[in-house]
Protein backbone atom coordinates (compact mmCIF):
# COMPACT_ATOMS: atom_id res chain seq x y z
CA UNK A 1 0.00 0.00 0.00
CA UNK A 2 1.57 3.48 -0.97
CA UNK A 3 1.63 5.78 1.88
CA UNK A 4 0.11 9.53 0.89
CA UNK A 5 3.32 11.64 2.41
CA UNK A 6 5.95 9.27 2.96
CA UNK A 7 7.55 12.65 4.54
CA UNK A 8 5.52 12.39 7.62
CA UNK A 9 5.00 9.57 9.93
CA UNK A 10 2.24 7.58 9.17
CA UNK A 11 -0.75 6.81 12.14
CA UNK A 12 -3.15 3.61 11.35
CA UNK A 13 -6.22 3.85 13.16
CA UNK A 14 -7.89 0.02 13.52
CA UNK A 15 -11.50 1.01 13.89
CA UNK A 16 -13.55 3.27 12.45
CA UNK A 17 -15.80 3.92 15.44
CA UNK A 18 -15.97 6.99 17.46
CA UNK A 19 -13.24 6.15 19.55
CA UNK A 20 -11.21 5.48 16.41
CA UNK A 21 -12.43 8.56 14.54
CA UNK A 22 -11.78 10.69 17.82
CA UNK A 23 -8.26 9.56 18.11
CA UNK A 24 -7.68 10.33 14.08
CA UNK A 25 -9.37 13.75 15.05
CA UNK A 26 -7.04 14.60 18.01
CA UNK A 27 -3.78 13.47 15.90
CA UNK A 28 -4.51 15.86 13.43
CA UNK A 29 -6.40 18.80 15.35
CA UNK A 30 -4.39 18.04 18.31
CA UNK A 31 -0.48 18.61 17.20
CA UNK A 32 0.41 21.88 17.27
CA UNK A 33 3.21 21.07 14.30
CA UNK A 34 2.48 19.58 10.71
CA UNK A 35 0.04 16.65 11.69
CA UNK A 36 0.74 12.89 11.03
CA UNK A 37 -0.56 11.43 8.26
CA UNK A 38 -3.75 9.26 9.24
CA UNK A 39 -5.30 6.76 7.98
CA UNK A 40 -7.96 4.97 9.69
CA UNK A 41 -9.13 1.53 8.82
CA UNK A 42 -12.88 0.18 9.34
CA UNK A 43 -14.08 -3.42 7.94
CA UNK A 44 -17.37 -2.45 7.56
CA UNK A 45 -18.77 -0.50 4.66
CA UNK A 46 -19.40 2.61 7.12
CA UNK A 47 -17.77 4.34 10.01
CA UNK A 48 -19.80 4.57 13.28
CA UNK A 49 -19.39 1.24 14.85
CA UNK A 50 -23.08 1.35 16.35
CA UNK A 51 -24.16 4.74 16.12
CA UNK A 52 -26.21 4.06 12.92
CA UNK A 53 -29.57 5.37 12.04
CA UNK A 54 -32.07 4.53 9.49
CA UNK A 55 -35.90 6.18 8.37
CA UNK A 56 -39.08 5.05 9.45
CA UNK A 57 -42.54 6.59 8.74
CA UNK A 58 -40.60 9.40 6.76
CA UNK A 59 -38.24 10.16 9.80
CA UNK A 60 -34.80 9.39 10.86
CA UNK A 61 -34.40 7.39 14.18
CA UNK A 62 -31.20 6.24 15.91
CA UNK A 63 -30.93 2.34 15.70
CA UNK A 64 -28.24 2.48 19.18
CA UNK A 65 -27.91 5.56 20.82
CA UNK A 66 -29.83 8.32 20.44
CA UNK A 67 -28.33 10.82 23.00
CA UNK A 68 -24.88 11.93 24.63
CA UNK A 69 -24.78 13.23 27.88
CA UNK A 70 -24.58 17.01 28.30
CA UNK A 71 -22.51 17.54 31.49
CA UNK A 72 -19.49 15.05 29.94
CA UNK A 73 -17.55 17.76 28.36
CA UNK A 74 -16.58 15.34 25.73
CA UNK A 75 -19.00 14.80 22.97
CA UNK A 76 -20.34 19.15 23.30
CA UNK A 77 -16.61 19.78 23.14
CA UNK A 78 -15.84 17.75 19.81
CA UNK A 79 -19.01 19.22 18.17
CA UNK A 80 -18.10 22.34 19.28
CA UNK A 81 -15.10 21.54 17.32
CA UNK A 82 -16.63 20.75 14.12
CA UNK A 83 -18.29 23.65 13.99
CA UNK A 84 -21.91 21.83 15.01
CA UNK A 85 -22.67 23.97 18.00
CA UNK A 86 -26.60 24.87 15.92
CA UNK A 87 -26.83 21.82 15.37
CA UNK A 88 -27.36 20.51 19.33
CA UNK A 89 -30.68 19.04 20.51
CA UNK A 90 -31.39 19.54 23.68
CA UNK A 91 -33.87 17.08 25.24
CA UNK A 92 -37.35 17.63 25.02
CA UNK A 93 -39.26 16.15 28.36
CA UNK A 94 -38.31 15.58 32.25
CA UNK A 95 -39.13 12.23 33.97
CA UNK A 96 -38.91 8.46 33.28
CA UNK A 97 -40.51 5.66 34.80
CA UNK A 98 -40.18 2.50 36.69
CA UNK A 99 -42.34 -0.71 35.74
CA UNK A 100 -42.36 -1.48 39.53
CA UNK A 101 -45.47 -3.94 42.08
CA UNK A 102 -47.57 -3.79 38.51
CA UNK A 103 -47.93 -0.59 37.77
CA UNK A 104 -45.90 1.93 35.82
CA UNK A 105 -44.43 4.85 38.51
CA UNK A 106 -42.20 7.83 38.05
CA UNK A 107 -38.95 7.61 39.08
CA UNK A 108 -38.58 9.93 42.26
CA UNK A 109 -36.74 13.23 42.30
CA UNK A 110 -33.03 12.79 43.83
CA UNK A 111 -31.79 9.36 42.51
CA UNK A 112 -28.20 9.42 41.97
CA UNK A 113 -27.56 6.62 39.44
CA UNK A 114 -30.74 5.04 41.29
CA UNK A 115 -29.48 5.44 44.28
CA UNK A 116 -31.99 7.58 46.29
CA UNK A 117 -30.87 10.33 47.75
CA UNK A 118 -34.25 12.20 49.61
CA UNK A 119 -36.48 9.86 51.38
CA UNK A 120 -39.77 11.35 50.96
CA UNK A 121 -40.38 11.14 47.26
CA UNK A 122 -38.80 7.42 47.48
CA UNK A 123 -41.46 6.76 49.84
CA UNK A 124 -44.05 8.72 47.99
CA UNK A 125 -43.42 7.25 44.44
CA UNK A 126 -45.04 3.67 45.65
CA UNK A 127 -41.96 1.70 44.15
CA UNK A 128 -41.28 0.40 47.92
CA UNK A 129 -43.49 -0.89 49.97
CA UNK A 130 -44.04 0.74 53.11
CA UNK A 131 -41.40 -1.65 55.51
CA UNK A 132 -39.17 -1.44 52.19
CA UNK A 133 -39.03 2.55 52.37
CA UNK A 134 -38.65 2.19 56.38
CA UNK A 135 -35.63 -0.44 55.43
CA UNK A 136 -33.69 2.55 53.73
CA UNK A 137 -34.30 5.28 56.00
CA UNK A 138 -32.07 3.11 58.60
CA UNK A 139 -29.50 4.34 56.28
CA UNK A 140 -30.43 8.21 57.61
CA UNK A 141 -31.08 7.68 61.56
CA UNK A 142 -28.34 4.79 61.82
CA UNK A 143 -25.53 5.85 59.39
CA UNK A 144 -22.59 3.83 58.54
CA UNK A 145 -19.42 3.99 60.71
CA UNK A 146 -16.55 3.76 58.78
CA UNK A 147 -14.38 0.65 59.93
CA UNK A 148 -11.17 1.53 57.81
CA UNK A 149 -11.17 -1.81 56.30
CA UNK A 150 -13.51 -0.96 53.56
CA UNK A 151 -10.77 -1.26 50.71
CA UNK A 152 -11.16 -2.34 46.69
CA UNK A 153 -13.77 -2.77 44.60
CA UNK A 154 -17.00 -4.06 45.32
CA UNK A 155 -19.80 -5.01 43.28
CA UNK A 156 -22.71 -1.65 43.05
CA UNK A 157 -25.18 -4.52 43.95
CA UNK A 158 -23.13 -5.62 46.75
CA UNK A 159 -22.79 -1.64 48.11
CA UNK A 160 -26.49 -0.31 47.87
CA UNK A 161 -28.12 -3.60 49.23
CA UNK A 162 -25.84 -3.83 52.37
CA UNK A 163 -26.83 -0.17 52.96
CA UNK A 164 -30.36 0.49 51.71
CA UNK A 165 -31.46 -3.30 51.16
CA UNK A 166 -32.41 -5.25 47.79
CA UNK A 167 -35.24 -3.71 46.53
CA UNK A 168 -33.29 -0.64 46.48
CA UNK A 169 -30.70 -2.53 43.98
CA UNK A 170 -33.81 -4.28 42.16
CA UNK A 171 -36.05 -2.14 41.09
CA UNK A 172 -34.01 1.02 40.97
CA UNK A 173 -29.95 1.08 40.98
CA UNK A 174 -30.08 -2.22 38.30
CA UNK A 175 -32.49 -0.97 35.85
CA UNK A 176 -30.29 2.47 35.73
CA UNK A 177 -26.91 1.20 36.03
CA UNK A 178 -27.50 -2.27 34.91
CA UNK A 179 -29.39 -0.70 31.54
CA UNK A 180 -26.40 1.54 30.77
CA UNK A 181 -24.22 -1.82 30.53
CA UNK A 182 -26.91 -4.36 29.86
CA UNK A 183 -25.72 -6.45 32.40
CA UNK A 184 -25.97 -6.64 36.50
CA UNK A 185 -25.19 -4.48 39.28
CA UNK A 186 -24.44 -7.90 41.19
CA UNK A 187 -21.60 -8.01 38.76
CA UNK A 188 -20.82 -4.78 38.29
CA UNK A 189 -17.39 -3.47 39.49
CA UNK A 190 -18.52 -0.52 41.18
CA UNK A 191 -14.76 1.24 40.53
CA UNK A 192 -15.48 1.03 36.72
CA UNK A 193 -19.40 2.33 36.61
CA UNK A 194 -20.05 4.08 39.77
CA UNK A 195 -16.84 4.89 41.30
CA UNK A 196 -18.53 8.33 43.58
CA UNK A 197 -20.98 5.18 44.99
CA UNK A 198 -17.60 3.13 46.09
CA UNK A 199 -16.13 6.49 47.46
CA UNK A 200 -19.03 7.23 49.89
CA UNK A 201 -19.21 3.50 50.83
CA UNK A 202 -15.67 3.67 52.44
CA UNK A 203 -16.59 7.08 54.50
CA UNK A 204 -18.65 7.27 57.76
CA UNK A 205 -22.13 8.57 57.72
CA UNK A 206 -25.61 8.57 55.62
CA UNK A 207 -24.52 7.06 51.78
CA UNK A 208 -28.20 9.00 51.12
CA UNK A 209 -26.36 11.69 51.96
CA UNK A 210 -23.02 11.83 50.62
CA UNK A 211 -24.35 11.16 47.09
CA UNK A 212 -26.60 13.90 47.25
CA UNK A 213 -24.28 16.26 48.14
CA UNK A 214 -22.03 15.20 45.51
CA UNK A 215 -25.02 15.85 43.13
CA UNK A 216 -26.19 18.92 44.74
CA UNK A 217 -23.42 21.24 42.09
CA UNK A 218 -24.50 19.69 39.51
CA UNK A 219 -28.25 20.01 38.64
CA UNK A 220 -28.45 18.39 35.33
CA UNK A 221 -29.94 15.31 37.63
CA UNK A 222 -28.59 11.26 37.43
CA UNK A 223 -27.05 10.70 34.08
CA UNK A 224 -29.25 7.43 33.95
CA UNK A 225 -29.70 5.67 30.87
CA UNK A 226 -30.52 7.90 27.49
CA UNK A 227 -32.87 5.66 26.33
CA UNK A 228 -35.09 6.39 29.01
CA UNK A 229 -34.05 9.59 30.94
CA UNK A 230 -35.26 13.48 30.23
CA UNK A 231 -33.81 16.59 30.96
CA UNK A 232 -33.65 17.57 34.42
CA UNK A 233 -36.29 20.51 36.06
CA UNK A 234 -35.20 23.89 36.25
CA UNK A 235 -31.23 23.03 35.25
CA UNK A 236 -29.45 22.64 31.96
CA UNK A 237 -30.48 19.41 29.25
CA UNK A 238 -29.30 16.00 30.44
CA UNK A 239 -28.83 15.07 26.86
CA UNK A 240 -28.44 16.18 23.76
CA UNK A 241 -28.54 14.66 20.06
CA UNK A 242 -27.89 15.95 16.73
CA UNK A 243 -30.37 17.65 14.53
CA UNK A 244 -30.06 15.03 12.16
CA UNK A 245 -29.30 12.19 14.31
CA UNK A 246 -26.99 11.11 17.18
CA UNK A 247 -25.31 9.00 14.61
CA UNK A 248 -24.94 11.61 12.50
CA UNK A 249 -22.08 12.62 14.33
CA UNK A 250 -19.62 9.66 13.33
CA UNK A 251 -20.37 10.98 9.51
CA UNK A 252 -19.47 14.50 10.33
CA UNK A 253 -16.59 13.64 11.85
CA UNK A 254 -15.35 11.87 9.28
CA UNK A 255 -15.93 14.65 6.73
CA UNK A 256 -14.21 16.94 8.57
CA UNK A 257 -11.23 14.42 9.23
CA UNK A 258 -11.19 14.02 5.24
CA UNK A 259 -11.15 17.68 5.21
CA UNK A 260 -7.73 17.66 7.13
CA UNK A 261 -5.89 15.15 5.49
CA UNK A 262 -7.11 11.98 6.58
CA UNK A 263 -7.67 9.14 4.30
CA UNK A 264 -10.46 6.58 5.57
CA UNK A 265 -10.54 3.14 4.50
CA UNK A 266 -14.24 1.41 4.21
CA UNK A 267 -14.75 -2.38 3.75
CA UNK A 268 -10.38 -2.85 4.78
CA UNK A 269 -9.96 -5.19 7.68
CA UNK A 270 -6.56 -5.00 9.72
CA UNK A 271 -5.76 -9.28 9.93
CA UNK A 272 -2.52 -8.98 11.67
CA UNK A 273 -0.55 -6.12 13.91
CA UNK A 274 3.04 -6.96 14.36
CA UNK A 275 6.61 -5.40 14.49
CA UNK A 276 8.23 -3.98 11.27
CA UNK A 277 11.56 -4.50 10.34
CA UNK A 278 13.73 -0.88 10.97
CA UNK A 279 14.09 0.68 7.65
CA UNK A 280 13.72 4.23 6.40
CA UNK A 281 14.88 7.67 7.88
CA UNK A 282 13.03 7.88 10.93
CA UNK A 283 13.97 4.09 12.11
CA UNK A 284 17.58 4.12 13.26
CA UNK A 285 17.33 4.40 17.10
CA UNK A 286 13.95 5.70 16.96
CA UNK A 287 10.71 3.79 18.09
CA UNK A 288 9.16 0.65 17.33
CA UNK A 289 7.60 0.56 13.94
CA UNK A 290 4.45 -1.60 13.04
CA UNK A 291 3.18 -3.75 10.11
CA UNK A 292 -0.24 -3.96 9.39
CA UNK A 293 -1.76 -6.96 7.25
CA UNK A 294 -5.22 -6.10 5.33
CA UNK A 295 -7.38 -7.55 3.66
CA UNK A 296 -10.72 -5.99 1.71
CA UNK A 297 -13.90 -7.67 3.22
CA UNK A 298 -15.41 -7.94 -0.14
CA UNK A 299 -18.57 -5.82 1.26
CA UNK A 300 -19.88 -2.98 -0.83
CA UNK A 301 -18.26 0.91 -0.86
CA UNK A 302 -14.73 -1.36 -0.27
CA UNK A 303 -12.61 1.35 -0.97
CA UNK A 304 -10.68 4.74 0.78
CA UNK A 305 -13.82 7.12 1.46
CA UNK A 306 -13.85 9.86 -0.77
CA UNK A 307 -10.67 8.98 -3.04
CA UNK A 308 -11.79 6.74 -5.25
CA UNK A 309 -10.86 3.52 -3.65
CA UNK A 310 -6.90 2.34 -3.65
CA UNK A 311 -7.15 0.38 -6.57
CA UNK A 312 -5.69 -2.90 -4.88
CA UNK A 313 -7.89 -5.56 -4.18
CA UNK A 314 -6.99 -7.93 -1.87
CA UNK A 315 -4.38 -8.42 0.64
CA UNK A 316 -1.59 -6.16 1.21
CA UNK A 317 0.87 -4.46 3.98
CA UNK A 318 0.99 -1.36 5.42
CA UNK A 319 4.01 0.27 7.69
CA UNK A 320 2.81 2.99 10.38
CA UNK A 321 5.33 4.63 12.48
CA UNK A 322 2.36 4.34 15.85
CA UNK A 323 -0.66 2.68 15.66
CA UNK A 324 -4.32 2.93 17.48
CA UNK A 325 -6.19 -0.35 17.82
CA UNK A 326 -10.13 1.45 18.69
CA UNK A 327 -11.58 -2.05 17.61
CA UNK A 328 -13.90 -4.39 20.39
CA UNK A 329 -12.01 -6.47 22.87
CA UNK A 330 -12.09 -9.70 21.05
CA UNK A 331 -10.71 -8.31 17.50
CA UNK A 332 -8.21 -6.21 20.07
CA UNK A 333 -7.09 -9.43 21.72
CA UNK A 334 -6.16 -10.84 18.33
CA UNK A 335 -4.75 -8.13 16.89
CA UNK A 336 -2.32 -7.25 20.19
CA UNK A 337 -1.42 -11.35 21.24
CA UNK A 338 1.50 -11.39 19.09
CA UNK A 339 3.31 -8.06 20.57
CA UNK A 340 1.38 -7.29 23.63
CA UNK A 341 0.29 -10.71 25.40
CA UNK A 342 -0.92 -9.50 29.31
CA UNK A 343 -3.13 -6.65 26.88
CA UNK A 344 -3.95 -8.64 25.04
CA UNK A 345 -5.01 -11.90 28.10
CA UNK A 346 -6.49 -8.92 29.85
CA UNK A 347 -8.88 -7.61 27.12
CA UNK A 348 -9.60 -11.33 26.42
CA UNK A 349 -11.43 -11.62 29.75
CA UNK A 350 -13.95 -9.16 28.70
CA UNK A 351 -17.89 -10.25 28.24
CA UNK A 352 -20.27 -8.71 25.84
CA UNK A 353 -24.03 -8.13 26.17
CA UNK A 354 -25.82 -8.67 23.01
CA UNK A 355 -29.33 -6.63 22.77
CA UNK A 356 -31.97 -5.40 20.40
CA UNK A 357 -33.74 -2.52 19.30
CA UNK A 358 -37.41 -2.46 18.03
CA UNK A 359 -38.65 1.02 16.75
CA UNK A 360 -42.29 1.12 16.09
CA UNK A 361 -44.87 3.93 14.39
CA UNK A 362 -48.35 3.34 16.07
CA UNK A 363 -50.87 4.99 14.55
CA UNK A 364 -52.49 8.02 16.35
CA UNK A 365 -54.90 6.66 19.67
CA UNK A 366 -53.12 3.42 19.83
CA UNK A 367 -51.91 4.09 23.53
CA UNK A 368 -55.40 4.46 25.79
CA UNK A 369 -53.33 6.79 28.53
CA UNK A 370 -51.19 10.25 28.52
CA UNK A 371 -47.29 9.62 27.99
CA UNK A 372 -45.33 11.07 30.77
CA UNK A 373 -41.83 11.39 30.46
CA UNK A 374 -39.53 10.33 28.08
CA UNK A 375 -40.05 6.34 28.80
CA UNK A 376 -39.59 3.87 31.39
CA UNK A 377 -37.70 0.93 32.52
CA UNK A 378 -38.40 -2.77 33.29
CA UNK A 379 -36.37 -4.72 36.17
CA UNK A 380 -35.02 -7.88 35.26
CA UNK A 381 -36.74 -8.87 38.66
CA UNK A 382 -40.50 -7.74 37.79
CA UNK A 383 -43.12 -10.26 35.84
CA UNK A 384 -45.44 -9.74 32.94
CA UNK A 385 -48.06 -11.64 33.28
CA UNK A 386 -45.99 -14.48 35.61
CA UNK A 387 -43.31 -14.12 33.13
CA UNK A 388 -39.64 -12.65 32.93
CA UNK A 389 -39.82 -9.66 31.10
CA UNK A 390 -38.09 -9.72 27.32
CA UNK A 391 -38.62 -5.66 27.35
CA UNK A 392 -35.80 -3.55 29.20
CA UNK A 393 -36.82 -0.35 28.80
CA UNK A 394 -39.45 2.08 26.25
CA UNK A 395 -38.65 5.26 24.66
CA UNK A 396 -41.16 7.78 23.79
CA UNK A 397 -38.83 9.57 20.63
CA UNK A 398 -41.71 12.18 19.93
CA UNK A 399 -41.90 13.28 23.15
CA UNK A 400 -38.12 13.07 23.74
CA UNK A 401 -37.43 14.55 21.00
CA UNK A 402 -39.90 16.71 19.52
CA UNK A 403 -38.59 17.25 16.20
CA UNK A 404 -39.09 13.11 15.96
CA UNK A 405 -43.44 14.25 16.41
CA UNK A 406 -45.84 14.07 14.38
CA UNK A 407 -50.06 14.44 14.97
CA UNK A 408 -51.08 11.20 12.99
CA UNK A 409 -48.82 8.44 14.77
CA UNK A 410 -46.57 7.92 18.40
CA UNK A 411 -42.87 6.80 17.68
CA UNK A 412 -41.98 4.46 20.36
CA UNK A 413 -38.78 2.26 20.93
CA UNK A 414 -38.43 -1.12 22.88
CA UNK A 415 -35.14 -2.46 23.91
CA UNK A 416 -34.72 -6.13 24.34
CA UNK A 417 -31.89 -8.36 26.34
CA UNK A 418 -28.83 -8.23 28.42
CA UNK A 419 -25.93 -10.15 30.13
CA UNK A 420 -27.33 -13.33 31.01
CA UNK A 421 -30.59 -12.88 28.68
CA UNK A 422 -30.56 -13.44 25.11
CA UNK A 423 -33.71 -14.67 24.41
CA UNK A 424 -34.25 -12.65 22.11
CA UNK A 425 -31.58 -13.74 20.03
CA UNK A 426 -33.62 -17.48 19.56
CA UNK A 427 -36.36 -15.47 17.95
CA UNK A 428 -37.06 -14.12 14.05
CA UNK A 429 -38.26 -10.68 13.37
CA UNK A 430 -41.66 -11.64 13.62
CA UNK A 431 -41.66 -13.65 16.81
CA UNK A 432 -39.63 -10.81 18.49
CA UNK A 433 -42.44 -8.17 17.63
CA UNK A 434 -45.23 -10.19 18.81
CA UNK A 435 -43.41 -11.00 21.72
CA UNK A 436 -43.23 -6.99 22.52
CA UNK A 437 -46.48 -6.25 21.01
CA UNK A 438 -47.46 -8.64 24.15
CA UNK A 439 -45.30 -6.98 26.55
CA UNK A 440 -46.70 -3.86 25.36
CA UNK A 441 -50.38 -4.36 25.76
CA UNK A 442 -50.01 -5.10 29.32
CA UNK A 443 -47.04 -2.04 29.79
CA UNK A 444 -49.36 0.23 27.96
CA UNK A 445 -52.34 -0.86 27.09
CA UNK A 446 -51.47 -0.78 23.26
CA UNK A 447 -53.34 -3.55 21.14
CA UNK A 448 -53.01 -2.57 17.77
CA UNK A 449 -49.53 -3.58 15.40
CA UNK A 450 -47.88 -0.36 14.29
CA UNK A 451 -48.17 0.91 10.90
CA UNK A 452 -44.16 0.93 10.26
CA UNK A 453 -41.48 -1.01 12.53
CA UNK A 454 -37.87 -1.95 12.25
CA UNK A 455 -36.07 -4.50 14.36
CA UNK A 456 -32.11 -3.89 14.90
CA UNK A 457 -29.65 -6.64 16.26
CA UNK A 458 -26.46 -6.08 18.09
CA UNK A 459 -24.36 -8.73 19.03
CA UNK A 460 -21.98 -8.86 21.44
CA UNK A 461 -22.70 -4.42 21.75
CA UNK A 462 -21.88 -3.65 25.17
CA UNK A 463 -18.76 -4.84 27.48
CA UNK A 464 -19.06 -5.89 31.21
CA UNK A 465 -17.14 -4.00 33.46
CA UNK A 466 -16.48 -7.11 36.51
CA UNK A 467 -15.14 -6.94 39.52
CA UNK A 468 -11.87 -5.65 38.82
CA UNK A 469 -12.26 -4.57 35.46
CA UNK A 470 -10.00 -1.15 36.18
CA UNK A 471 -7.24 -3.44 37.37
CA UNK A 472 -6.95 -4.94 34.15
CA UNK A 473 -7.30 -1.72 32.50
CA UNK A 474 -4.46 -0.57 34.20
CA UNK A 475 -1.98 -3.42 33.34
CA UNK A 476 -3.61 -3.00 29.75
CA UNK A 477 -2.13 0.47 30.01
CA UNK A 478 1.26 -0.52 31.58
CA UNK A 479 2.05 -3.04 28.65
CA UNK A 480 0.81 -0.41 25.89
CA UNK A 481 3.16 2.44 27.73
CA UNK A 482 5.91 0.11 27.01
CA UNK A 483 5.27 0.11 23.29
CA UNK A 484 5.40 3.49 23.43
CA UNK A 485 4.03 3.54 19.80
CA UNK A 486 0.82 1.68 19.56
CA UNK A 487 -2.18 2.49 22.36
CA UNK A 488 -6.10 1.09 22.99
CA UNK A 489 -9.41 3.09 22.60
CA UNK A 490 -12.79 2.33 23.01
CA UNK A 491 -15.72 1.35 25.20
CA UNK A 492 -14.15 -1.71 26.67
CA UNK A 493 -11.77 0.29 28.68
CA UNK A 494 -13.34 2.95 30.68
CA UNK A 495 -17.03 3.49 29.35
CA UNK A 496 -19.90 2.74 27.21
CA UNK A 497 -21.27 6.00 26.24
CA UNK A 498 -20.11 8.10 23.74
CA UNK A 499 -18.59 10.91 25.43
CA UNK A 500 -16.09 8.33 27.29
CA UNK A 501 -15.40 6.80 23.70
CA UNK A 502 -14.46 10.37 22.21
CA UNK A 503 -12.72 10.69 25.23
CA UNK A 504 -10.78 7.64 24.88
CA UNK A 505 -10.17 7.63 21.15
CA UNK A 506 -8.58 11.35 22.25
CA UNK A 507 -6.26 10.09 24.80
CA UNK A 508 -4.84 7.58 22.85
CA UNK A 509 -4.16 9.87 19.51
CA UNK A 510 -2.63 12.70 22.52
CA UNK A 511 -0.33 9.83 23.80
CA UNK A 512 0.75 8.75 19.97
CA UNK A 513 1.52 12.24 19.52
CA UNK A 514 3.71 12.66 22.57
CA UNK A 515 5.38 9.72 20.95
CA UNK A 516 5.84 10.73 17.92
CA UNK A 517 7.13 14.13 19.29
CA UNK A 518 8.81 13.68 22.62
CA UNK A 519 10.05 17.04 24.22
CA UNK A 520 13.31 17.10 24.15
CA UNK A 521 15.40 16.90 27.67
CA UNK A 522 15.43 20.29 29.12
CA UNK A 523 18.73 22.00 29.57
CA UNK A 524 19.94 22.22 33.17
CA UNK A 525 19.56 25.79 34.83
CA UNK A 526 22.82 27.00 35.71
CA UNK A 527 24.00 27.44 39.92
CA UNK A 528 22.49 25.82 42.94
CA UNK A 529 18.50 27.14 41.83
CA UNK A 530 18.36 24.22 39.38
CA UNK A 531 15.38 22.08 40.41
CA UNK A 532 15.84 17.91 39.47
CA UNK A 533 11.89 17.16 39.15
CA UNK A 534 11.06 16.19 35.98
CA UNK A 535 8.53 19.17 34.40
Amino acid sequence: MTRSDPGRPLVAVVGGGIAGLAAAWELVAGSGAEPPDVHVFESADRVGGKLRWDEIAGRRVDLAADAFLARRPEAVALCTELGLDDQLVPVGSQGASIWARDQLRLMPEGLNLGVPTRWWPLFRSGILTAGESVRVARDLVSPHLRTGTAIGDRTVGEIVGERLGRPVVERLVDPLVGGIQAGGVDDLSAAATFPLLLAASHQSGSLMRRLGRAMAPRPAGPPADPSTSGAPAGGAPAFFTLAGTTASLADLTASALEARGVTIHTGVRVEALGRAGRRGPRARNGPARWQLSLRDTGRPGDASRGNGGNGNAGRRTLTADAVVVAVPAPQAHALLTPTAPVAAGMLGTVQYASVGVVTMAFPAGAVPGPLRGTGFLVPRTSTIEGRAPLITGVTYLGRKWPHLARPGDELIRASVGRFGDARYTDMDDDELLASVLGELAVLLGIHVRPAHSLITRWVDALPQYELGHLIRVGRIDREMAELGTMAVAGAALRGVGIPACIASGRAAGRRMLAALHPDPEPEPEPGPSHDPAPA
